[in-house]
């Protein structure tokens, strides 16, 4: 049987992985992409501040400098053609010391080397635009092209977008061996066998282990955790922008910021980590809240939700890794790609294709390209009067399923018809927040369950919770007659 070679083979699905994906959907390329996980996105991508950073504290002349403000630029276009929930509120990096506005003042200049709008505020201003902050405070930085996303939905869509263009994407494959032979990448999955001529490596948390499957590097991937508090809908204005310490070396520091789905959150801790730790403890939220109360005296942690954590793959160069591996310009590393990496994954996408791979491979235009995405209809961001006309074109769109969130049976139907699906419960909760209220599914979850064994025609007992195994339901009760 003639062995299949695609063109480029992308391992990762996280932002970065997907941003690529979609960028090469732009040409006509036999593209796939592969991921271990049972769905787009279920890595860092999914656990992190949900913050597009405006881009003034990058080193500059780095490649987080460079792609973060580039990527910056290209996000209100970004989220309009994949329909995802995008606030440009700005942000402030506060002072709550005298001692401290010298700095402030440094990362201003700092901001002018990055090209990047920043302006420096007084007490007074800062207490206008934020009455709820520490009165103490001294002064900040305002930077009013940073902006809160929804992660998870940026991923998921900027798969489906690839997908639609005609990439194609494998759930559940993990890379376990990578060989060249007469100019073709071999790779072996847990389940194939795959061929390709150019090979991505945007894996993550595992960039550096992918690449030793072709060359000794000299790079690591250090895995660091960060927790965090998600609190419920609680009081509109409680932060109106996104709120930042002074940063520091492990980081840009703890945060309070409001969310699209009108939420907050506070985090997160920066520390080393294992691999595929995501636990949190007592003592390092307890250090979080303190610090957060240092800048907003007032959140009220008694309305927390849940409690959470996500690792970034920080490089031990200090900066993200786009390149060619060192052996062959066929294999391309993306790697490192920790904070900023959300909002500069667009960036690095374009610079994979148009610098990285156009040298290797012809590049022509995609007729039937088509940036945008089916526009989704949620529920909670629609005027009374297009409430109505949904209901009107679809009742299934007023039938609640998650009362927390007043998600319906609708959109999660939706959810489910598009290219980039759910095959899990967590698989629906990220992609319409049925599950994400106060019960935290305790209600909604059974349904969500069952709706997915319907979709799917299987048994519930077969319906994951979340990753591949996870199952909720052990066996099924048969009634007797």
């Amino acid at each position: 049987m003639k062995k299949h070679i695609h063109d480029v083979l992308i391992i990762g699905a996280g932002v970065v992985g997907t941003m690529i994906a979609r960028e090469l959907s732009k040409y006509q390329l036999d593209v796939v992409i592969l991921d271990k996980n049972n769905d787009a996105g279920d890595g860092t991508s999914s656990a992190n501040s949900a913050i597009i950073h405006s881009g003034y504290d990058p080193e500059p002349g780095s490649l987080k400098a460079k792609f973060n403000v580039l990527g910056n630029a290209k996000y209100p276009k970004l989220v309009e053609e994949l329909d995802v929930p995008f606030i440009q509120c700005g942000s402030l990096t506060i002072a709550l010391e005298d001692e401290q506005i010298p700095v402030l003042k440094e990362l201003m200049e700092r901001s002018k080397l990055n090209g990047v709008e920043v302006s420096l505020l007084n007490k007074e201003e800062v207490l206008k635009m934020e009455p709820n902050i520490n009165p103490e405070v001294k002064g900040a930085l305002f930077a009013p092209t940073a902006g809160i996303i929804d992660p998870f939905n940026l991923v998921v869509h900027a798969m489906e977008n690839a997908i639609d263009n005609g990439v194609k994407f494998l759930r559940s494959q993990e890379v376990l061996d990578i060989k060249k032979e007469d100019d073709i990448y071999k790779l072996k999955t847990n389940k194939e066998e795959f061929y390709t001529r150019i090979v991505v490596n945007a894996a993550g948390l595992k960039s550096d282990k992918i690449a030793r499957m072709i060359e000794d590097i000299d790079w690591a991937i250090t895995p660091r955790k960060g927790e965090y508090y998600l609190l419920d809908h609680y009081a509109y204005g409680l932060v109106n922008h996104t709120i930042f310490p002074l940063p520091s070396k492990k980081g840009k520091g703890v945060l309070v910021s409001q969310t699209t789905s009108g939420n907050y959150i506070v985090g997160p801790s920066s520390e080393p980590a294992e691999a595929d730790d995501v636990s949190t403890d007592t003592f390092t939220l307890n250090n979080i809240k303190k610090a957060a109360m240092l800048m907003v005296p007032s959140i009220p942690f008694n309305q927390t939700i849940r409690v959470f954590a996500g690792e970034r793959a920080t490089c031990t160069r200090h900066d993200f890794i786009v390149e060619y591996a060192k052996s062959d310009n066929h294999f391309i590393n993306v790697a490192g790609i920790e904070s900023p990496g959300f909002v500069s994954s667009p960036a690095i996408a374009e610079y994979v294709v148009e610098t990285l791979i156009r040298p290797l491979i012809t590049l022509r235009s995609n007729p039937k390209y088509n940036p945008c995405v089916k526009k989704y209809h949620r529920m909670f961001y629609l005027s009374e009067e297009e409430k109505l006309q949904t209901l009107k074109e679809n009742p299934n769109y007023g039938e609640i399923i998650c009362n927390c969130e007043h998600i319906s049976l609708g959109e999660i139907e939706d959810a489910l018809s598009r290219s980039c699906p759910p095959v899990s419960i967590k698989g629906v909760k990220r992609r319409t927040r049925a599950g994400y209220g106060k019960c935290q599914g305790g209600f909604c979850q059974p349904k969500v369950l069952m709706l997915l064994a319907k979709h799917y025609g299987v048994s519930p007992t077969q319906i994951p919770l979340a990753e591949d195994g996870s199952y909720i339901i052990d066996h099924e009760i048969k009634e007797g007659k």
